[in-house]
């Protein structure tokens, strides 16, 4: 029984790093297969293709490209305008880890709500769980980032409180 759990472990990290991978546009866009945490270490150091965000963005059904976006990737909309002309420049260190970051929660939000829509608009609501506050605007932190993941762990979990 260990042994299987041990093995059921891996395979479902690997499933959450392909979900990811498929939202930012999959081996097409990002020019690799990603097997583990530590490829996408690599990836995320020398940095996403711009046109990983693109792709990012253009699979988004409710969220705008808004002040909340933004900060939730580390790029204002004129930074993100000037690099649509040069897609193959990848984003930096710190923009790329916030984008992945950002497709990882949308990610286990779909896994949670059933469908990237109402993960969206569970992005952009007001949660009882976080005081309030919109998920999306807490991801401008690091400790924001951990409270939205914590809240959303709870809801999978049906521990609210």
């Amino acid at each position: 029984m260990a042994m299987a759990l041990e093995r059921a472990a891996p395979a479902a990290k690997n499933n959450e790093l392909q979900k990811v991978a498929r939202l930012l546009g999959g081996t097409r866009i990002l020019s690799r297969h990603l097997r583990s945490a530590l490829d996408a270490h690599e990836l995320l150091v020398h940095g996403l293709p711009g046109s990983a965000l693109d792709h990012l963005l253009g699979q988004l059904v409710f969220i705008q490209k808004t002040d909340s976006l933004e900060k939730a990737v580390g790029m204002s909309l004129r930074t993100y305008q000037r690099r649509k002309d040069a897609p193959s420049k990848p984003l930096s260190q710190d923009q790329s880890g916030r984008t992945w970051k950002f497709a990882e929660i949308l990610s286990k939000a779909t896994d949670v709500f059933g469908s990237q829509a109402e993960a969206e608009q569970w992005l952009e609501r007001p949660a009882i769980g976080l005081d309030q506050r919109r998920p999306i605007d807490l991801l401008s932190t690091p400790a924001g980032v951990e409270l939205v993941e914590d809240y959303l762990e709870r809801l999978e979990y049906g521990v609210y409180a």
